[in-house]
């Protein structure tokens, strides 16, 4: 059973109830809320504990994606915690980590997700060893447009599958330009994305597209005839 779902962010930015609302009427599975700017961290932090239940009723799988701009590491991580406590998946960016004994405590909850070709590091499999070395039970989030943007080929998302299989949590899926911005994918994208099916049928994939309201329907259809496509590579392949 293929699980799918959307950022909060890429909808509608900051405003995570309206994402929520928009998002309320389709077939999605799965939702990411975001908080990408840490101003946005406090108020969603304050909704969660009534909000999650009735996120759980209505989704499979709920993550979270952590402020990748902040001034203070140690408050940062305490706030997460509370997030971390609550059960859900944390996706940290690994060039915000400066002191790896405060993101240790998030254990199996942190979930490092590799960069864009705009950060110096954390984008391939070897610039994300470190850090799963140093913070061993710290999942995987495999975004497939950041990979692509530093590979085209895609060689090096596999390099990162076949490395942390078993520690893969999640994807991100969309298509990036070279500022970082990303949007939905285009046909090129979606064949560069074509062999990591089968394995994304298996694992919750979150759109990070940004879109408007009328295209929300469109992405999570362009997404799912992937997913459900028997056409690729056989997620055995990607075992460490």
């Amino acid at each position: 059973m293929t699980t799918i779902g959307f950022s909060t962010g890429a909808i509608a930015r900051d405003d995570f109830v309206t994402a929520l609302d928009l998002l309320e009427p389709t077939n999605t599975s799965a939702v990411e809320l975001s908080a990408l700017r840490a101003p946005e961290l406090p108020p969603l932090l304050a909704a969660l504990p009534g909000l999650l239940p009735r996120l759980n009723q209505r989704y499979r799988y709920v993550s979270f994606h952590a402020p990748t701009k902040f001034n203070d590491e140690q408050s940062l991580v305490q706030q997460l915690m509370v997030i971390a406590d609550l059960g859900l998946n944390i996706v940290v960016h690994p060039d915000t980590i400066g002191d790896f004994d405060h993101w240790r405590g998030l254990g199996s909850r942190l979930c490092l997700e590799n960069m864009d070709s705009r950060k110096p590091i954390g984008r391939t499999a070897e610039e994300l060893e470190p850090f799963f070395e140093m913070l061993p039970e710290a999942r995987l989030c495999l975004d497939l447009a950041h990979a692509r943007q530093i590979d085209s080929s895609m060689n090096q998302a596999v390099r990162i599958l076949r490395r942390f299989a078993n520690r893969l949590t999640q994807f991100h899926i969309s298509e990036i330009n070279s500022k970082g911005a990303h949007f939905p994918m285009s046909f090129a994208a979606i064949r560069a994305y074509e062999p990591f099916a089968t394995i994304m049928s298996r694992t919750p994939v979150i759109i990070e597209s940004m879109v408007g309201p009328h295209e929300i329907v469109r992405e999570i259809a362009a997404t799912e005839e992937l997913v459900t496509q028997t056409s690729g590579v056989n997620s055995r392949e990607f075992a460490a």
